[in-house]
């Protein structure tokens, strides 16, 4: 058994985490750049100043690409290299390097998928008041453009936002990522408010400025909730979990809720809890701005790494105990491949898009062994167990796409250089690549079309 035949293989990496040249060529400082420079903020004090210098070696890394076999590769855009300023001024050396790294590309045979905006907010517009802004949503409307102008000769699978559960929840709630605030609910929920219009304005200008038929999507976190059994109740649980919110359910948790951010793009419509808590603390033109909001999008696509079993007791879904000693990553997050079941599954009944997977993959402790390679069997044991599931579901539902996370290790925002994702090493001193046990396997599944997954 196989996926489709022209289903996608693909990679995925982001600006901030792999570029480096900080403060080469005319770019503007981002959030990220000033979120590094205070103590404390990053493990180890660690930068993405020169990250894995993709911005100099992008052709080694696009070589190491087509080595593998890999079809098409997620990159996003920094917007303060395009405009360092947010708005206003085009940074002619960000088109440059930008139409180098597409046109390596596509003399590759490898897709671009282009990303318009992975966390790494301009500074400048962070002082005029970020997504607080009413205008922010405007100021991303204006990058968009240039992005489109530019490059949609060339591009023509476009995503607006990255995990914006990441960047409002962690960067403005909870101050573990850039630019460190923790803000009020009645902030959040207007930053949030701003950023999915922000999404809508740019799915509008894609569609009336692309050179070339465009194909649009988003990429939020895919929040999995997994049946604890068969049970017809279980899964049940699993999707109320998923999607349901009440007036029981937590600040903190709403504000990673699959229908705060997803309702209002595929449903054209907030949750009745949500309308209920903040409806006073939303702009006048709610119902204006969500027709913005709601324009058509061609696919579903969302990063999904790990999900929580649920299942129903006394009718009520609640999460089930793990048993003692699960698996978990490097990164503590559980090893739960029924993830890459269940959510394409619950997000394409909810909202009728095909879906593509935009991330996943498994921090490890990868090393250089003394024979000069990096075996990482535990990297492919996940993805093997993983792309199962995917595999499994496919058969059920529209799966368009899977892309890796990541084509290399890179700077793990917060964690600095702790983690490693990538299917190739970095050493971050001499920035030289290693490709590790993993992405030779990955090439064989891009080779067989997932038919040699066992």
């Amino acid at each position: 058994m196989k996926f489709k035949d022209d289903f996608t293989w693909g990679v995925a990496a982001a600006s901030y985490q792999i570029e480096g040249a900080a403060y080469e060529d005319g770019k503007g400082l981002s959030i990220w750049d000033m979120f590094c420079k205070t103590q404390g903020n990053v493990w180890e004090k660690n930068t993405g100043d020169m990250a894995c210098d993709h911005y100099h070696k992008f052709k080694e890394d696009i070589a190491i690409m087509k080595e593998l076999g890999v079809k098409a590769y997620r990159l996003s855009l920094s917007w303060p290299r395009i405009m360092p300023k947010g708005i206003g001024e085009v940074n002619e050396k960000g088109i440059e390097f930008y139409n180098e790294l597409i046109d390596e590309l596509i003399a590759n045979d490898i897709e671009p998928y282009v990303t318009i905006f992975h966390w790494d907010y301009p500074y400048e517009l962070y002082k005029k008041g970020h997504w607080l802004n009413t205008d922010s949503s405007a100021w991303f409307e204006e990058y968009t453009k240039v992005a489109v102008d530019r490059f949609s000769d060339r591009v023509k699978n476009w995503f607006t936002l990255n995990e914006p559960q990441c960047f409002i929840g962690l960067g403005y709630g909870q101050g573990e990522h850039a630019p460190g605030l923790k803000l009020s609910e009645y902030d959040l929920i207007l930053m949030a408010h701003n950023t999915l219009l922000a999404h809508g304005k740019a799915v509008k200008i894609i569609r009336e400025n692309s050179k070339l038929p465009a194909k649009i999507g988003y990429a939020p976190v895919g929040v999995v909730a997994i049946p604890n059994s068969d049970r017809e109740e279980d899964v049940k649980a699993a999707e109320i979990a998923m999607f349901h919110m009440d007036e029981h359910t937590p600040v903190g948790s709403i504000f990673w809720s699959n229908s705060l951010w997803n309702d209002p793009v595929f449903l054209g419509k907030y949750p009745d809890e949500i309308i209920r808590r903040y409806k006073a603390y939303l702009p006048d033109t709610l119902e204006e701005d969500l027709k913005i909001i709601s324009e058509e999008l061609d696919y579903f696509g969302c990063n999904i790494y790990n999900g929580r079993e649920v299942e129903m007791k006394n009718s009520v879904p609640v999460p089930a105990k793990r048993p003692y000693g699960y698996t978990i990553t490097a990164f503590e997050w559980p090893i739960t491949p029924k993830s890459l079941y269940w959510g394409p599954r619950f997000f394409y009944e909810r909202y009728k898009k095909p879906v593509m997977i935009t991330e996943n993959g498994l921090s490890s402790r990868d090393v250089i062994s003394l024979d000069g390679k990096v075996h990482d069997a535990n990297r492919i044991d996940f993805l093997n167990r993983y792309l199962l599931e995917l595999r499994k579901v496919s058969k059920e539902i529209p799966v368009e796409a899977y892309f890796q996370w990541s084509i290399m290790d890179n700077f793990e925002w917060a964690h600095g250089y702790k983690h490693r994702f990538g299917l190739v090493y970095v050493d971050y001193a001499t920035q030289e690549r290693t490709i590790k046990d993993s992405a030779y396997w990955y090439k064989t599944v891009i080779e067989s079309n997932g038919e040699n997954l066992d």
